[in-house]
Parts: structure tokens; C-alpha cells; sequence
């Protein structure tokens, strides 16, 4: 009976996850043929993905470490996008600036983004949440909360209420090449080129380093990391620090991505990411990426199926679906809590 239910578990989430694909592939294939219009879909939402999952790092790394939700951390995403796109003009990045210009100009403005929005990051715990650690759990989630106030109101004073376009400087939706007849565009190629080597050194990190060893060491026993000499303070510091830097990786290529950016940008962004993290399983860096693909790929779906209108009831219809056949997530792992 045990095997069963794990088999049950196992593969009717598999099958349930790529009904919405094959039902459409199929479609596709009785209609047209082929199967061309899906794999643009599907290419569409992994590009897409890719930047929640950037975003959705930073919950997990969070949560996985203090058990807390980081409100704000969709604002920090916002902020990375004000910061970069600022940044532009005074690099002199326009237009009409050649390749030989552009791309060393976005690398730094992509750094600098991230060491603001990590800097910003770590000041929010520091001043909001380290007060607060025995403090009782509601009370670091108001503080969040408030922190969100705080940033979208910053970025209202910044560049106003309207959203706002910001130059094209990529021609991100220039063709490249295809395949098999599916498009592949700038935007696709920047969004998976930035989050694959970040997530490759953040994994690489958090598996060979010794900061890495102490976060998931305070991930597993706060008080048995403490009692092992680890620095429990600092080690929560360097894991906000590194949320953060993914979020401003993540702002800048939203704004490329996209094209505009608005002050109120993070809440949308946080809602997805933090959704993406729970089902992929909070606390697993592999589980937020997965989970940012899947919702990726079924917000293309239904904006070009069904309509914009069916999207956000199709994403959060998936994540109960999901939290009930596998209630810590796709990938995820007993926490604290759960132990």
C-alpha cells in the first residue's frame, strides 16, 4: 500500500504536469500538423521562467535558512530593475552605442545592480529582521510587510506612478535563428544566459564553500551550527546578501526582457516567485528553479491559449494541485517545522 501511494504520488504529478502541453501539442497536431506553435509556448515560458526563478532563489534561500517570507524581496527585484536601467544613462548606453560599448556597460551595470540590491538586502535584515529573530513569527512578517510599503513607495518617488519604458538596447525581440521552425530571439538567449551561470555558482557555492557548509548547516540546527563555532549571524547575512544579488541579476533582465519598468513591479514578481519557490519546494535552490520554469511555461500558455484572463487561475490551481498530491513541493525537503 506504501508503494502504491508513493508510485501514485510519484507519477500522477508527473502526468498531471504535462496535461496542458500534451492536450495543446495534440491540438496543434490535429489543427496545423506540427507541433510548432506548443514548442514556441514552451520556449516562451522557459525564458520568462527563468527570471522568476532568479527571484525565487531569494525566498528559498531565506525561508531555508530563518523560516521567514521575505516580503520584500519582490521590491529588492524592483529596485535592481531602477538601479540598472539608471545606470544607463550614465554609462552612455543608447541605441545607437555598438557592441563594443553595450555589452561591457551592461556587465556593469548588471554588477552594480547586484551589489546594491545585495547591499540593500542585507541592510533590511540587519535593521528589520535580526531584532526581531525571537521575537514572535508574526511580528518579522509585518516588519516584511512593511519593508514592501517602504521600497515601492521609494520607487514611486523615482520614477513615478505610470509605468515606464526604457530603451530597447538589446532589440530583444530579433530573431536569431530557429529551430525546427521555433523562434529563438535576444531575450531568450539573455534571460537563460544570465540564470544558468548564476545558478551553477550558487550551487557550487552553497555545496563547496565553507560559508556554503555553514548555511546548511544553520539551515538544518540554528543552535547545533552555533554551538560548532559557526557565525549564525553572519552566515543569515551572507544568505540575504545572496538573495539579493539574484534579485538585481534578475531586475536587470526583466527590464531588457520587457522593456518597461514599473515602481509596483515587485508585488506581481513576488507573488510568482514566492509561488514558484512553494512548488518547487521552499528551501531547495533546484525546487525554485523548476517551479519558476513550470510557471514560466504555463503563464505562456494561457495567454496565448486562453487568455490573459485563465492565467493566474491556472498558475494557483497548479500549486494546490501540486501541494496536495506532494505537500512539500516537487523537490522539496522536511523543514524545521516539519520535523
Amino acid at each position: 500500500m506504501e508503494a502504491a501511494r508513493r508510485w501514485w504520488s510519484r507519477y500522477a504529478l508527473i502526468v498531471f504536469l504535462l496535461i496542458l502541453p500534451v492536450a495543446f501539442g495534440v491540438h496543434d497536431i490535429v489543427a496545423t500538423g506540427g507541433v510548432t506553435r506548443i514548442a514556441e509556448n514552451l520556449k516562451d515560458g522557459i525564458s520568462n521562467g527563468a527570471i522568476w526563478a532568479l527571484v525565487a532563489i531569494g525566498y528559498t534561500l531565506v525561508y531555508g535558512i530563518i523560516e521567514l517570507i521575505n516580503f520584500a524581496h519582490g521590491d529588492v527585484f524592483m529596485i535592481g530593475s531602477l538601479v540598472s536601467t539608471g545606470l544607463w544613462g550614465t554609462l552612455g548606453l543608447t541605441l545607437t552605442t555598438g557592441t563594443g560599448g553595450l555589452i561591457p556597460g551592461l556587465i556593469l551595470s548588471l554588477i552594480i545592480a547586484m551589489i546594491a540590491c545585495g547591499s540593500l538586502n542585507v541592510l533590511i535584515e540587519r535593521v528589520g529582521y535580526r531584532p526581531l529573530r525571537g521575537a514572535p513569527k508574526l511580528a518579522p512578517l509585518i516588519t516584511a510587510v512593511g519593508f514592501s510599503f517602504i521600497l515601492q513607495n521609494v520607487g514611486l518617488l523615482w520614477i513615478g506612478g505610470s509605468q515606464t519604458s526604457v530603451p530597447d538596447l538589446l532589440h530583444a525581440q530579433q530573431d536569431l535563428f530557429n529551430i525546427g521552425g521555433v523562434h529563438i530571439f535576444r531575450a531568450d538567449l539573455l534571460s537563460i544566459a544570465v540564470m544558468v551561470p548564476l545558478v551553477v555558482l550558487l550551487v557550487t557555492f552553497l555545496a563547496r564553500s565553507r560559508m556554503g557548509k555553514a548555511m546548511r548547516a544553520t539551515a538544518q540546527n540554528p543552535e547545533a551550527a552555533r554551538l560548532m563555532g559557526i557565525n549564525v549571524d553572519t552566515t543569515i547575512s551572507v544568505t540575504f546578501l545572496l538573495g539579493g544579488t539574484l534579485a538585481g541579476a534578475a531586475g536587470l533582465v526583466y527590464a531588457l526582457y520587457q522593456t518597461t519598468i514599473w515602481y509596483f513591479q515587485g508585488f506581481r514578481a513576488g507573488l510568482i516567485a514566492f509561488t514558484a519557490a512553494v512548488m518547487g519546494g521552499i528551501g531547495n535552490v533546484y525546487g525554485a528553479v523548476l517551479g519558476g520554469l513550470i510557471i514560466g511555461c504555463i503563464q505562456q500558455i494561457s495567454d496565448n491559449r486562453l487568455g490573459g484572463q485563465w492565467t493566474n487561475i491556472l498558475v494557483f490551481g497548479y500549486l494546490v494541485a501540486i501541494m496536495v498530491l506532494r505537500p512539500r513541493g516537487l523537490l522539496g525537503e522536511e523543514t524545521r517545522e516539519a520535523g
